[in-house]
């Protein structure tokens, strides 16, 4: 059984501060700093070529057929964003990612026991997932009830305060193979704050990723955000674009690869149905 790592809004599990005072032991500290170089005043080339960066291999995604078309594996230290139609179930592709290295799973639209359920009943165990439970922090109050806080500015900044705490909690306790999913990144995008704070928690996940030369999959459902959707998908390292079909007899679902930083993105269109995890038809007469 999965575990819930649930750092808790007003006290962490060691009493800290959390962000609302932003502070560990009497002292401020910013989460940019603890993910990002200073980069020398003078902004010089030599500064920045002197910057030691984390060795890029491949990651295995868990789905062994996916890995040979993408030659090994994803780069490490890739954020990769999953482009998806609500219809095509593509969240199982986050269910499988989870097999292949300890992952973190910051859950938001669901109960993570609903989410751990849905795991699990496609045959796939969460010894090795820690959920980051985003959803009951938002929608569940300290008694158990639920509340409506959709469209409250005030708690939609806090609630991206909160992830990026978990984020920085993370970063201090992690620093190898390991992969990080949002369930889903359209629920931030959705939140009824200033696109610049969206904009600094990609930022802050990007930072992360390559510090820990990790792997990030960020889920979002096609739904028109227009430029910050843009924005994010042109800052991501690489694009998953799934798509669902429907003609007279039959519903299909496609995933497109036409984004991998560093690679050459592959031409083929990959036909996939969802049984026991994801099962990706290997022929190649698809038009």
């Amino acid at each position: 059984m999965g575990c819930i790592v649930y750092y808790g809004y007003r006290k962490d599990r060691k009493g800290e501060h959390l962000p609302n005072g932003n502070t560990e032991n009497g002292k401020k500290k910013s989460i940019l700093h603890t993910l990002t170089r200073s980069i020398p005043k003078d902004n010089s080339s030599s500064g920045l070529a002197d910057e030691i960066l984390p060795e890029q291999i491949n990651r295995l995604t868990g789905i062994p057929v996916l890995d040979r078309t993408l030659g090994g594996g994803l780069p490490s230290g890739s954020v990769v964003y999953i482009y998806a139609d609500a219809k095509s179930m593509a969240e199982v592709f986050l269910y499988q990612f989870t097999q292949s290295r300890k992952t973190y799973y910051f859950s938001n639209e669901r109960r993570t026991s609903y989410v751990m359920r849905d795991i699990n009943n496609l045959g796939f165990n969460t010894n090795n997932t820690m959920f980051v439970d985003i959803y009951s922090e938002y929608y569940i109050t300290p008694q158990g009830d639920m509340v409506d806080n959709i469209g409250n500015e005030f708690v939609d900044n806090k609630i991206v305060e909160f992830t990026e705490y978990n984020l920085k909690k993370l970063l201090a306790e992690e620093d190898g193979d390991i992969n990080i999913i949002f369930d889903s990144f359209s629920f931030y995008m959705n939140l009824h704050v200033n696109p610049g704070i969206i904009k600094r928690l990609v930022n802050i996940i990007y930072e992360a990723t390559k510090t820990l030369n990790c792997v990030t999959y960020l889920y979002g459902i096609k739904n028109g955000n227009g430029k910050l959707e843009n924005d994010i998908l042109k800052s991501c390292d690489v694009i998953f674009d799934v798509e669902l079909e429907k003609n007279s007899d039959k519903i299909s679902n496609k995933l497109s690869v036409p984004k991998i930083r560093g690679r050459t993105p592959t031409t083929e269109m990959i036909r996939f149905k969802v049984g026991d995890g994801v099962q990706i038809d290997t022929t190649k007469d698809i038009a």
